[in-house]
């Protein structure tokens, strides 16, 4: 799948994107940007539009060809497959193109040991091949723990529960890729694992911000490409958290899973956490798939700021990868 996004167009999937010669041209550079999409089945489409909305506000008048890839050795659905293969890159293509830049999602962790992932070798690949064919790579949550696991041994770490919810993270380091971000940063975490900021030091890596209660946020290193890795999802449009706290609801409920989920943190206002809490507390007893049609209707809070850091930090991402390529015009 090859997208020219244009600032003025309506992204509403990645079919309905108009023919390359509809859009106008602008002063700057075009960029091509790939997404190695390898989020899981119920996540795929929504994280396709959420990366090419962030891209389209932070590109201004600059055009951007996107590219979407899948590794092949992710585990998927009959729907999600025929998706991926009708609608996306073959992974192939992506080492017979030239990419300014590169996006990898993590995937929905299967294994104990990373290692042990049935995609394992392909991502690993693909992590060496970045690092010597793009101006810089984003890696996000479980891919950004496998780059650093892969790239200088640097394990993750399984926390007592997971880390869910909307953290104020703060700049610690002055960095182009946060230049202009608000304070605090208010960004999305959803995960099982931690990588420790002593760890990463050790090895090498600067870390850019960090939260009080989810720890490490961003962090860089630079190769022959800029490598910057998120353990967040500043992805995650409004509703993204409340979309998998509802899925795993649904699979305690459903007896897929042991364990009750927690609520987001500084998610849903006070309100709703209180019936949520009832909810839960019928649910221990009453045990059912069913009694998921007696959940509460949800409200969020009024201050969560979903996309705000993103956007920013999406925007000095471009800023960073298009200024060789508007030198390179520049001398034309």
């Amino acid at each position: 799948m090859t997208i020219l996004i244009d600032k003025d167009q309506v992204i509403a999937g990645p079919t309905l994107v108009p023919a390359a010669h509809e859009l106008a041209r602008d002063a700057g550079a075009e960029l091509t940007i790939g997404l190695v999409n390898n989020m899981p089945d119920a996540a795929l489409k929504a994280t396709e539009r959420q990366f090419m909305k962030l891209l389209q506000a932070a590109a201004g008048s600059r055009r951007i060809r996107f590219h979407c890839f899948s590794l092949p050795s992710v585990k998927r659905s009959p729907e999600a497959k025929w998706h991926v293969e009708s609608e996306y890159s073959d992974l192939s293509d992506l080492e017979r193109g030239k990419f300014d830049g590169l996006i990898v999602t993590g995937a929905e962790p299967i294994a104990p040991e990373l290692e042990r992932e049935p995609y394992w070798r392909d991502l690993t690949n693909l992590i060496d091949w970045a690092k010597a064919n793009t101006r810089s790579t984003i890696w996000s949550c479980l891919a950004a723990h496998a780059a650093v696991l892969h790239l200088d041994g640097v394990e993750r770490r399984r926390l007592p529960a997971k880390c869910h919810g909307i953290f104020d993270c703060e700049v610690v380091t002055d960095d182009s890729l946060i230049r202009s971000a608000p304070a605090p940063l208010k960004v999305s975490h959803s995960r099982l694992n931690e990588i420790a900021e002593s760890d990463l030091v050790q090895a090498g890596y600067q870390v850019l911000t960090r939260s009080q209660e989810a720890g490490v946020d961003v962090f860089v290193r630079q190769y022959e490409s800029r490598f910057v890795f998120f353990q967040g999802h500043p992805e995650y449009d409004t509703l993204s958290l409340q979309r998998e706290y509802l899925r795993d609801i649904g699979r305690y409920l459903a007896r897929e899973r042991e364990t009750y989920p927690r609520l987001p943190a500084s998610y849903f206002d006070a309100a709703t956490e209180e019936k949520l809490a009832r909810f839960e507390r019928k649910a221990a007893h009453q045990r059912h798939p069913a009694l998921s049609n007696e959940l509460p209707a949800l409200k969020l809070r009024a201050d969560i700021g979903a996309g705000d850091a993103a956007a920013v930090l999406f925007r000095n991402w471009l800023r960073y990868l298009g200024a060789d390529a508007d030198a390179s015009m520049s001398v034309r």
